[in-house]
């Protein structure tokens, strides 16, 4: 009687031990999740890298110079500063290169910080970032799979040469070239005129600002590729408020329609073509536009040569300054 009454104790309390154990582990296990996870917000579009320059000079400049013009849907900085003068001249339109802001030390900023002095309204715009110049997706070829046998039973394995194996990597590498090539064609086919439409309206903008403080003579100067948009503008718009076009060291952008060899001497204003005669890349480029100039009949173009001073800035800059003035106010 003992032993049955001891076995059937232990059973008893090993059935009461068993619930609670399972209680134990139940509790051990995380809570299921019955609410659907939250959406990720949606990640802000990164600024354009002009978007950002513009951010850190409105920080660095006085509030009074800074102009926000529209250019259709599409809102840019720009730096004003009213001629110190009674009688105003005009206005020059200062148009930086590529990867140069509103106020760049080289040429920009001392045009637009000089000619108030001399009777001048300065306006300096900022130009957007250029859509042929944005990397291009790059697809990786994949090379073609070996035939499988017609029998269902596995191929045997043979010896082929390494030498095959090269070609056929070569084939199919140039294969990818040739279609990435084609693709970076067709993307700058339609990226150029993408680019002339934004850069445009930001200058039809600045046109329209240098109007409304009656400004009755208006300039357009641009430095490096700055100064290929300024001319292609006036090209293509032919805007009649733009009475002359100079241009500093001018440089043609990649992947574009025209070459300022082509674009510049046919302009019908006014141009200064203002080059740096030191720097060999600089010069052979100037002769070139000058020897096209010399086959359109009644060119109003025209070269100024400088002495890069690369020791001393801002004699360099002050004689950049001199040549401008001196030919657009050839009487000063």
């Amino acid at each position: 009687m003992s032993t049955l009454y001891r076995t059937t104790l232990a059973m008893c309390c090993l059935a009461s031990v068993l619930p609670l154990g399972a209680l134990a582990a139940d509790a051990e296990k995380p809570p299921a999740n019955t609410m659907a996870p939250a959406a990720e917000a949606p990640r802000p579009p990164l600024l354009e890298r002009s978007q950002e320059d513009a951010l850190a000079l409105e920080r660095l400049l006085p509030k009074a110079e800074q102009q926000t013009l529209q250019a259709g849907a599409d809102s840019f900085l720009a730096l004003w500063k009213p001629a110190n003068d009674n009688d105003p001249q005009g206005a020059v339109i200062i148009v930086p290169g590529a990867g140069e802001t509103a106020d760049w030390p080289n040429a920009v900023g001392p045009l637009r910080q000089k000619f108030p002095d001399i009777g001048w309204h300065s306006l300096s715009v900022s130009l957007p970032d250029l859509l042929a110049d944005s990397p291009q997706a790059r697809v990786e070829a994949t090379p073609p799979a070996a035939p499988a046998p017609d029998n269902g039973e596995s191929a045997p394995v043979k010896d082929v040469p390494a030498d095959a194996n090269a070609n056929v990597a070569q084939a199919t590498a140039a294969d990818a070239d040739t279609a990435e090539s084609t693709d970076a064609e067709q993307a700058s086919e339609q990226a150029d005129p993408a680019d002339a439409e934004r850069i445009f309206a930001r200058l039809d903008a600045a046109v329209a600002f240098a109007q409304q403080h009656n400004a009755r003579s208006i300039v357009l100067i641009g430095h490096g590729s700055g100064a290929y948009w300024a001319a292609r503008y006036l090209s293509e718009k032919q805007p009649p408020q733009v009475q002359k076009l100079v241009m500093v060291a001018a440089q043609t952008p990649a992947r574009v329609e025209q070459d300022l060899e082509s674009l510049a001497p046919t302009l019908k204003v006014p141009t200064a073509d203002i080059y740096y005669a030191t720097r060999s890349a600089d010069r052979n480029a100037a002769q070139q536009r000058l020897q096209a100039s010399k086959r359109q009949k009644d060119s109003q173009y025209r070269q100024l040569s400088l002495i890069a001073m690369p020791a001393n800035k801002a004699a360099e800059q002050e004689q950049l300054f001199r040549r401008v003035r001196g030919w657009m106010s050839p009487q000063g």
